[in-house]
Order: structure tokens, then sequence, then C-alpha cells
């Protein structure tokens, strides 16, 4: 008969055979896996995801995830309906999302939506636009970065009050400043 272990769970015990994980008589027998209860009859794994979970740094990178989002849907926006009509103005009057190359000859059609569902094409102009962006956002984010370092600068250059000296040198001070006074009575 195999040995038994005992496991609580919760206010449960579970009565579990001492085998690994491999078929025994056409059943599964599996041995108790990672997440058994610590002595005060919680999960380890839980309490340790619970912790990271509250860590200060990874609810700034959520938030800063959740911003970055945001900030994506208005660069493109900005990009798509500010700055690439002028571009495409400035060039001709055409509009750089439809600016592709055939890669066969089955494609006809003159825009890219159409030519896509032709045949494989070279969307050039869909990357124009994403370079766009790409610079827009770099961009922004050099100026961020730029103030940050620039207010970093300020607090450095503020001049700090000198430490006051420790105890042993006021002490010496004190008896020099002392002997001197004697001296000159």
């Amino acid at each position: 008969m195999p040995s038994v272990s005992v496991q609580k769970f919760g206010q449960i015990e579970c009565k579990l055979p001492k085998v690994s994980n491999c078929v025994t008589g056409g059943v599964w027998r599996v041995s108790p896996h990672k997440f058994n209860l610590d002595k005060e009859g919680s999960y380890p794994v839980i309490n340790e995801f619970k912790e990271f979970i509250a860590k200060g740094n990874v609810m700034d990178l959520a938030v800063g995830v959740i911003i970055g989002a945001a900030f994506a849907a208005i660069t493109a926006s900005l990009v798509a309906d500010v700055f690439m009509p002028i571009i495409g103005a400035i060039f001709g009057g055409l509009d750089f999302s439809n600016y592709f190359l055939p890669l066969g000859s089955e494609v006809t059609a003159t825009s890219l939506e159409a030519a896509k569902e032709q045949g494989a094409v070279l969307a050039y102009g869909s990357f124009i636009t994403a370079v766009v962006n790409f610079l827009i956002i770099a961009f922004i984010v050099f100026l961020m970065v730029k103030g940050v370092n620039n207010m970093r600068r300020k607090e450095e250059e503020a001049p700090a009050e000198p430490a006051a000296p420790p105890a042993d040198i006021q002490l010496l001070t004190e008896i020099r400043d002392a002997m001197v006074a004697a001296a000159k009575k």
C-alpha cells in the first residue's frame, strides 16, 4: 500500500498518495503541486504576487503604458490629420497613405485598399507616415528629457549648506579657542 501524505487546503484535509507523476493502474496519481499552503494557511505564490503588484514601480509602469497608448493615438491623429495633408499639399496634393508599388502584374488599382485586395503591394506611403509619426514622438520625448535634465541641473547647482563638523572637531575647536583666550589674559 502506498504511503499517504495529509495536506490541509483551507479547512479540508486531503489524503494524497505519495506517487510521482505517472500512470498507476490506469489512474493518474499526481504528487502535490507547488501551490501548497504555508503555515498561515495562505498560498505563498499569491502573497508574493500581491506584493509585486503593490510595488510603486509596477503601478508607475502601468500608468505609463496607459498614458503612452493615449499619447500614441493623439500623435497618430496629429500626423494623419494635420501634418500629412500639409506635406501632401507641398509635394503635389497627393495623399501619402495611397503611395504604393505593385509587386505583381495583377495589381492595377489606383488606391492602396483596392491594390491590397488584388495582390501584394509595397505600401511605402504608410512607411513615410510611420517615419513622420516616429520623428514627432522622438522630438517630444527629447523635449521632455531635456526639461527633466534642466530641472536636475538647477537642483544640483543650488549650493548646499555646509555640513556641521563632527563632534570631535567641534570639541577640539572649543579647546583651541579656550587656550587662545587664556593665553591673551
